[in-house]
């Protein structure tokens, strides 16, 4: 069928006027008109999540996404949605998207780094950008393209799939007042972050949704990293490790929709559009949720769990933290040239959009702290 016949709307009405019929005496005779309707192509795309399902939030985003997309393709677009507890297979969704097993994916980039370094950016990164700089990043700084980069070698293309905003640094058993508290800790950290806490002496793993409050309650871990008070509060971390400390590593949290690549470049313009930006909608959607759930859960915490201790990091972590980053990066950028063209161009959009920060968000909230 003709790409161009198929961006139509979902029944296209063809009027055909019947020939004009002879009659016995030479006069003619006008048909009714005759209406033909003939079915518009749809589209049944099959999506894996590294999610449970009915996981809040997260698992919120994806079904926003595929309601949009049916709404606005006027019912062409269908989006059948499989969570971890049907594919069984959380950590596994970069290779069924790869081999076109599912149409579509979800999870988060880093995940990806020991099969594709490269992809560990695209999420976030410690002492990095926070999520508006990186929503500015990615589709006004160049970032797309170089996600794309990253995946069209594996038969992907990339989309932002949801902001988290800056994450706590994570539910502790133990105050951590020193770097010598970090050595031979075992600590449920992914992406660049578990790189940057092996350097310091820690023992970073990474372990799905679902098995965390078990891991740390066997003490199969020490510690654990989730997301923030939008999600660890219902998750009960806080019952056996009560030091809740601030975030470090994941300043701006992004998630991210997979599309096979195939199958994407198959797809009419129009439904490809329809698709963007319902993923876009719900992406941003999902950090608005995101965020409102952290205020909600936040001030529960203070109010109803005084057990709960908030702490910061000390300065003398934080400094050895970013020392081993900044090495880690350094070695990085040496090493790989798409690696260094990724770092730079983070490094030098974070330099000109942290400015800007400094003087307009984080001047504003000085300002008002005067006032209370």
């Amino acid at each position: 069928m003709n790409r161009l016949f198929r961006k139509t709307a979902s029944t296209v009405t063809l009027v055909v006027l019947a020939a004009l019929t002879l009659t016995g005496c030479g006069d003619t005779q006008k048909t009714a008109p005759t209406a033909i309707s003939v079915p518009v192509e749809t589209y049944n795309l099959r999506l894996a999540h590294t999610w449970p399902t009915k996981f809040p939030i997260f698992g919120d985003a994806i079904h926003n996404m595929a309601e949009m997309a049916n709404k606005m393709s006027n019912g062409r677009i269908n989006i059948t949605i499989d969570s971890k507890n049907k594919h069984k297979a959380p950590l596994g969704i970069f290779d069924m998207v790869k081999s076109g097993q599912y149409d579509m994916g979800h999870s988060g980039s880093y995940y990806w780094k020991g099969k594709v370094p490269n992809t560990l950016y695209f999420t976030s990164m410690p002492f990095g950008m926070t999520a508006m700089e990186q929503y500015a990043w990615f589709y006004h700084g160049g970032g797309f393209d170089l996600t794309q980069k990253v995946y069209a070698p594996h038969n992907m293309v990339s989309f932002p799939g949801g902001n988290t905003g800056n994450q706590m640094g994570g539910w502790f058993q133990k105050e951590i007042n020193s770097i010598e508290d970090l050595q031979g800790l075992k600590m449920r950290i992914p992406g660049f972050a578990g790189e940057v806490l092996a350097k310091v002496g820690a023992k970073p793993t990474n372990i799905p949704a679902g098995e965390l409050y078990t891991a740390l309650e066997r003490g199969t871990i020490d510690a654990l990293e989730w997301v923030g008070p939008s999600l660890d509060l219902r998750m009960g971390f806080h019952k056996i490790a009560p030091y809740y400390y601030t975030g470090w590593h994941e300043p701006g949290s992004e998630l991210q929709f997979m599309f096979n690549k195939e199958k994407w470049g198959s797809l009419p313009v129009d439904i490809q559009e329809i698709l963007r930006v319902a993923m876009r909608v719900a992406a941003y959607d999902m950090y608005a949720h995101s965020y409102h759930e952290s205020a909600e859960n936040w001030a529960s915490m203070k109010s109803e769990y005084p057990n709960i201790q908030v702490k910061s990091f000390p300065t003398e972590v934080l400094q050895a933290m970013k020392s081993a980053n900044d090495e880690l990066i350094a070695e990085r950028a040496a090493a790989d040239p798409l690696a260094k063209e990724i770092i730079e161009s983070q490094t030098a959009y974070l330099k000109k959009a942290r400015a800007w920060t400094r003087i307009s968000d984080q001047s504003y909230y000085e300002a008002m702290e005067q006032l209370n």
